[in-house]
């Protein structure tokens, strides 16, 4: 805080000091010298040192902070040292040696704080790797012109200047830190160094471009505040060569707007839309050309045809009917370019939303709806990429990528009825320029997007469900004639061939007979084994004989291990259920306690299940190794998805905390018995 303060105080007395002796020197004075009123520079020094200081009080280490205050310091030192410059020589007081060279050959030095500002900004570092060494260069290139001007002798610079030295100077001593070198090696050397200043100063601007591609977060979002004060400096300047009267005008809020941009670029980069006011101040720049370029022709031509006497004023009324006329398409059509432009097409939701849902109706499967999403949304939003993935029911995934995909990234998941149906990926700076109506576009257009993809991926895997339950009812048609006909159709008809020899052999040799309906007997119990197994592969006949709850802790205690504790709950009034959530819930807990036996490596297990209103929820939790994140899904935990999602249900396996493994799956019981 003192340093701050202390910053500040310093560049206000410079600043007062300087339109006090400003006040005391004539003009006609101050024009034989040549030497601009010194508070003139005060202006832009203030306008850096403030928001210097208020960077400083926020980030008392943050070089940024620093290098603001020390330029604005030099901006008020420099006008300060002029204004004593002026007034020592027009009262005869001491130091006018001192102030010419601080104005003269240390006000030189202000070009080098724009290159160090780029080259730093926003972080306060350097750049690493090469381009360190390449920041070096420019900034050497930038810096030599000022550090030659230091030490040039005042004969070569006024020499350089074209012009004679004023009169008051004359008896100075203006040579305290010149370098006796041979006169002939100055001018060569004072030109190459100033051809090496733009060199240095474009070398700084490749460093902030490089920075600006490579950077996210707030750190871009600070670039982009750099760049509107770039294009608000660059509109000062324009306005400077077509107007010179304002150059001593708007110099100084030009640079304090900059300083100002800075600030709010490290505090409070959110503070306003960067893009909608980068676009509005090249919207009313082009308006402002637009006006003027109407204003010269029309008085260009109205002067070659009315003369000189009625051109003025006509030319005026008439420029003005025009302005009024075109400004209001022109003013619309150029802030739907520029918009465009700076936005994308996502300044336009109606034609984004009508576009995609065009291409969507054309798309011939939902692959190609993602990605015609995914093609919207990079096209729309400017995005170097866009990933967008859909989950189906039996844990599919469609996914599409628009564009070269990158590291890093950021996901943003697709809800729809509270649910997560699926993520869309994009560069993890993409949402760093946007305002909460571009997020609304996108979360609106990918959603009904991706719900519309997701519909038809569901009515795709639905038909394909549609296809397994036919094929697999005929496989089961044939398997259970095949069983009839190659298994238990033989050995009856062996058992009856068998009571037929018996009864042959009865009479004629007993033993034989006897030991032929101990075969039969056998056979017939065979058969019957194989009809209970084809009623088992049918419906469990626990089922009908103990119910779901019971049947469920018969299977617990089948797979019960040593080391492992099952326990199975759950209320008596489950039953009666339908028969197709019966079975699948018995499926279900049976298949889940398998993997839990064999792979969980576990200790303990509880298994629950209930009524929650309308639906039988059946849950199977271990304390095991859980699965590891990207283990792909096996034939087991599929099956259990396709089961509840026969019903309608739903089914998730999940490793809350890392450990163990949680089953949890919901079937409706309005399903068809």
């Amino acid at each position: 805080m003192k340093k701050a303060t202390g910053v500040l105080v310093a560049a206000v007395a410079l600043t007062v000091l300087a339109a006090i002796l400003d006040a005391r020197v004539p003009a006609a004075h101050r024009e034989i010298l040549d030497v601009d009123l010194g508070w003139t520079a005060g202006i832009p020094g203030l306008g850096l040192v403030i928001p210097g200081a208020i960077l400083l009080y926020r980030f008392p280490r943050q070089p940024v902070a620093w290098l603001l205050c020390g330029s604005g310091l030099h901006w008020c030192l420099d006008g300060a040292a002029g204004s004593w410059l002026a007034y020592a020589t027009y009262s005869g007081r001491p130091g006018a040696a001192a102030a010419f060279w601080v104005y003269q050959r240390l006000g030189a030095a202000l070009l080098i704080w724009l290159p160090l500002l780029l080259l730093i900004y926003p972080t306060g570092k350097l750049p690493e790797g090469r381009w360190r060494v390449f920041a070096y260069a420019s900034m050497a290139a930038a810096s030599l012109a000022p550090l030659l001007t230091l030490i040039v002798p005042s004969g070569v610079a006024q020499a350089r200047d074209g012009a004679p030295l004023p009169a008051p100077f004359r008896g100075l001593d203006l040579d305290p830190a010149s370098l006796p070198l041979p006169d002939g090696w100055w001018p060569p050397l004072l030109a190459g160094a100033w051809l090496l200043l733009p060199l240095g100063v474009i070398g700084s601007f490749v460093v902030v471009v490089r920075r600006y591609r490579a950077a996210d977060g707030d750190d871009r979002l600070a670039l982009r505040w750099l760049t509107w004060a770039a294009v608000v400096d660059v509109l000062v300047i324009v306005s400077q060569v077509v107007v010179p009267e304002l150059a001593g005008v708007t110099i100084g809020p030009a640079i304090a707007l900059t300083g100002g941009a800075i600030a709010v670029a490290l505090v409070r980069p959110r503070l306003l839309d960067i893009d909608r006011l980068l676009g509005g101040t090249l919207l009313y720049a082009a308006m402002a050309v637009t006006v003027l370029a109407v204003d010269a022709c029309v008085l260009g031509a109205t002067g070659a045809l009315l003369g000189e006497r009625l051109a003025e004023r006509d030319a005026a009324v008439l420029a003005l009917l025009l302005v009024m006329a075109a400004y209001g398409p022109l003013r619309h059509r150029l802030w739907l370019a520029i918009r465009r432009l700076t936005l994308g097409r996502r300044d336009d939701p109606y034609r984004v939303i009508a576009g995609l849902a065009e291409q969507m109706e054309r798309a011939p499967s939902p692959a190609a709806e993602l990605d015609a999403v995914a093609a919207t949304v990079a096209t729309a939003f400017r995005s170097s990429f866009v990933t967008v993935e859909v989950d189906g029911l039996t844990g599919t995934k469609l996914c599409v990528t628009h564009g070269e995909k990158t590291r890093p990234f950021r996901e943003l998941p697709i809800t729809y009825r509270g649910e997560t149906v699926g993520r869309v990926l994009l560069p993890a700076h993409a949402r760093v320029w946007w305002s909460t109506r571009d997020e609304r576009l996108l979360g609106d257009v990918v959603r009904q997007a991706a719900v519309a993809a997701r519909s038809a991926l569901l009515a795709q895997e639905l038909q394909r469900s549609r296809e397994q339950i036919v094929a697999a009812r005929e496989e089961e048609r044939r398997r259970l004639r095949r069983d009839l006909h190659d298994g238990l159709g033989p050995a009856l008809g062996g058992v009856g061939l068998r009571i037929d020899a018996a009864r042959n052999l009865a009479t004629r040799n007993p033993a034989e007979a006897d030991k032929a309906l101990k075969q039969a007997r056998e056979d017939l119990t065979a058969a019957v084994a194989d009809v209970r197994r084809l009623v088992h592969d049918l419906r469990p006949p626990a089922l009908d004989d103990v119910g779901l709850l019971d049947a469920v802790r018969q299977q617990a205690a089948k797979l019960r291990a040593p080391g492992l504790a099952i326990t199975v709950e759950g209320r008596d009034d489950l039953d009666p259920l339908p028969a197709a959530v019966e079975v699948a819930a018995y499926r279900i807990a049976s298949e889940a306690l398998t993997n839990v036996a064999r792979h969980a490596g576990a200790s303990t297990c509880r298994v629950r299940l209930a009524l929650d209103g309308n639906e039988l929820v059946v849950e199977v939790i271990d304390d095991g190794v859980g699965i590891r994140p990207g283990t792909a899904s096996g034939v087991g935990l599929v099956s259990l998805r396709e089961r509840a999602a026969e019903l309608g249900g739903d089914c998730r396996i999940e490793c809350p905390d890392g450990r163990g493994t949680a089953v949890r799956a919901r079937l409706p019981m309005g399903a068809p018995a």
